[in-house]
């Protein structure tokens, strides 16, 4: 597999399945954070530990039982320019700490990107699986199931009292966090949004925007996770954000139908307008570009279009980011350009140029 696998397509083949309750839910994640025995965390370690983790680490990549899931690829953080660190992030294969700060960095990517590996990250290890849909009790399997293996070759810090050691204290324990992106258009629209987000902190989850920690919830898209590493089982925690993800869905599809039932026609107008700005608009930005998305998938959703599909929607997410607008364009863009560009490109995915 090539680099340019990873970074010239916009849409892993992961996310091209249509995944349970996938009209809510795009995709499920498990990150799994470990680290080594002996070893420094990877941001006080010297350039030569680091190393020795990631050769300790590569080996396992020759493991039987692991190719039995995948092939994988190793792709070292110094080989790539920042453009394509940039479009590795805005596909969630990589953190932007590990684009930005890490030594010796790396990640190891499965053939369909659905298992991304990294390596000198925050921790030295930080396992994640993504599926498309509702299937975060799948995701946690194959989490599992991978952890196990590199479990088998490297020595793992642990502590009996409590658990899995990390460098950040909020994911010492499982070392785990499960999360659910969500497109929650209904509950904006109807102004239920900030109740039902008020009861998610309630019960040790979070709510974050697409790109994690700090980022904004773009186009109606919401990252639910759990808080709470310490003091729970693994399987409690999947329990608890698989019944609080499922409630969600229920009031979005409740949501959804009273849209419908009350103000079908202004819906059906804010679709088509969305619609038209898109087909047809000379210059946008990334904002609105996420809004005006986020309008024509409900569109799809909810019956009113019938000649777009939703992986389409999926893969303009990513191709009108910056980074992957300027790897395709093959030269640095003003943020005008990238707005220019941006408007292009979409025109040319809805069949206007």
């Amino acid at each position: 597999m090539t680099l340019h696998r990873f970074t010239g397509d916009a849409l892993s083949e992961w996310m091209k399945g249509d995944g349970p309750e996938s009209d809510i839910v795009i995709s499920s994640r498990i990150r799994i954070a470990r680290n080594m025995k002996g070893y420094p965390y990877p941001m006080l370690a010297t350039n030569q530990q680091s190393q020795e983790v990631l050769d300790q680490v590569s080996e396992v990549l020759n493991n039987e039982e692991l190719e039995t899931i995948s092939r994988f690829s190793l792709v070292k953080l110094s080989e790539l320019s920042e453009l394509e660190k940039m479009v590795l992030v805005e596909k969630h294969l990589i953190s932007p700490n590990l684009a930005n700060e890490s030594r010796n960095g790396a990640v190891i990517l499965s053939e369909n990107e659905s298992i991304s590996i990294m390596v000198n990250e925050e921790d030295h290890l930080r396992i994640q699986c993504l599926c498309p849909g509702f299937q975060i009790k799948e995701a946690w399997d194959l989490a599992n199931q991978i952890d196990d293996i590199f479990e088998s070759h490297l020595d793992y810090g642990y502590d009996e009292k409590r658990g899995y050691l990390t460098s950040c204290p909020t994911n010492v324990g499982t070392g785990i966090r499960a999360s659910v992106m969500m497109h929650l258009p209904a509950l904006v629209l109807t102004q239920q949004i900030n109740r039902i987000l008020s009861a998610v902190t309630q019960v040790g989850l979070t709510v974050r925007g697409l790109y994690g920690e700090g980022s904004e919830a773009l186009g109606n898209l919401f990252q639910i996770s759990n808080q709470i590493t310490l003091g729970q089982s693994e399987d409690e925690i999947i329990d608890n954000l698989h019944g609080v993800a499922r409630q969600i869905i229920e009031h979005e599809r409740a949501a959804r139908q009273k849209l419908l039932q009350d103000s079908r026609m202004r819906i059906l107008d804010r679709v088509n307008r969305s619609l038209g700005i898109l087909s047809f608009a000379a210059i946008m930005d990334s904002k609105e570009a996420a809004q005006r998305l986020s309008d024509v998938r409900l569109g799809i959703d909810l019956g009113m279009i019938g000649e777009l599909s939703a992986n389409v929607l999926n893969e303009l997410l990513v191709m009108t980011q910056p980074g992957f607008l300027q790897q395709t364009s093959g030269v640095k863009l003003s943020a005008e350009d990238r707005d220019i560009r941006r408007a292009q490109l979409i025109r040319e995915r809805f069949g206007r140029s």
